[in-house]
């Protein structure tokens, strides 16, 4: 079996055509370089040089190995170094998985920071809604997850990396459209687009907790699973709704979005990064580094 050591000794006498010179260009003595020589000729079942007190030249079999060892050592180094860089989290690839809210606003900048940030790291996407994304993170299917606020399993680690206020989505025929401020008050007994309870229990609780906190009672009429699908419901005339701010980006014609007073905290709608403790990916925790490093900076 070839060594790369011999390997190496091999390609600096060939390119030398002087064992002195060579040992001296690999910082060692000559007796060791002659020992590696003979073990690669060995090896081959050849002679790899002519040597004489003059001279030192290759064999025919010697000068058909130098390109072969030089392309050898080459992706030995490139091996080296990208072990290297995978390691120190250089280079690598991260899984993460994210709600379709999260696309409208915050995963587009994050890529564009991250990707300028971290060039070297391949981000792998996968759009799945909260629950399915702490089953994937226990199973290690993704490294990281960007979800709503959740109870979680043991072994999980979270991170709040955004927060936005709700704001109302409202057909632009309605009555409501034609005010320029509004109170959650102004929803009393209001026909209104809520979300499933079981599709989409985060944004269920947190609407029905804004509303329940100002003793405001809406009429609920229909409950789906999705923000894309609560604003189709509203284009259509179904009613109101609460959205967060960022779906505003949608631009569903037939629809204005107006700010709404009285929800407390002025941005309740929370966006965690969420990962598992065992996880020892390098990648990953020069990404987790880098949102650290951007929640400080705030």
């Amino acid at each position: 079996m070839l060594e790369i050591n011999q390997l190496r000794c091999f390609v600096a006498v060939a390119e030398e055509l002087h064992f002195s010179r060579a040992a001296e260009r690999l910082h060692m003595t000559q007796p060791p370089l002659s020992r590696q020589i003979q073990l690669l000729e060995h090896s081959i079942g050849l002679p790899l040089f002519i040597r004489s007190n003059r001279m030192v030249r290759l064999t025919p079999a010697g000068r058909n190995l130098l390109p072969e060892a030089r392309a050898i050592l080459r992706m030995a180094e490139q091996a080296r170094n990208s072990a290297l860089r995978v390691g120190l989290g250089e280079e690598g690839r991260v899984v993460i998985g994210f709600t379709a809210v999260a696309g409208y606003q915050f995963l587009p900048d994050m890529l564009l920071r991250l990707r300028k940030a971290l060039p070297g790291i391949d981000l792998q996407l996968r759009e799945m809604v909260t629950a399915w994304q702490l089953d994937a993170l226990v199973q290690g299917h993704i490294d990281l997850g960007l979800l709503r606020p959740s109870s979680r399993g043991e072994g999980l680690e979270d991170l709040c990396v955004a927060k936005e206020p709700l704001m109302a989505a409202i057909p632009e025929d309605h009555p409501l459209a034609s005010l320029r401020s509004l109170h959650l008050k102004d929803f009393h007994d209001q026909p209104m687009v809520m979300y499933s309870p079981d599709e989409a229990r985060y944004f269920h609780d947190l609407v029905h907790q804004v509303f329940h906190a100002q003793q405001v009672y809406p009429r609920y009429d229909q409950y789906v699973g999705q923000v894309h699908s609560v604003l189709a419901l509203v284009r259509s005339g179904f009613g109101v709704a609460l959205v967060p701010e960022s779906a505003s980006r949608l631009h569903y014609e037939g629809i204005v979005y107006r700010r709404v007073g009285g929800v407390s905290p002025a941005k309740p709608v929370e966006l965690h990064l969420v990962w598992r403790r065992d996880n020892d990916n390098p990648a990953m925790a020069r990404v987790l580094t880098y949102f650290e490093r951007l929640r400080r900076a705030r």
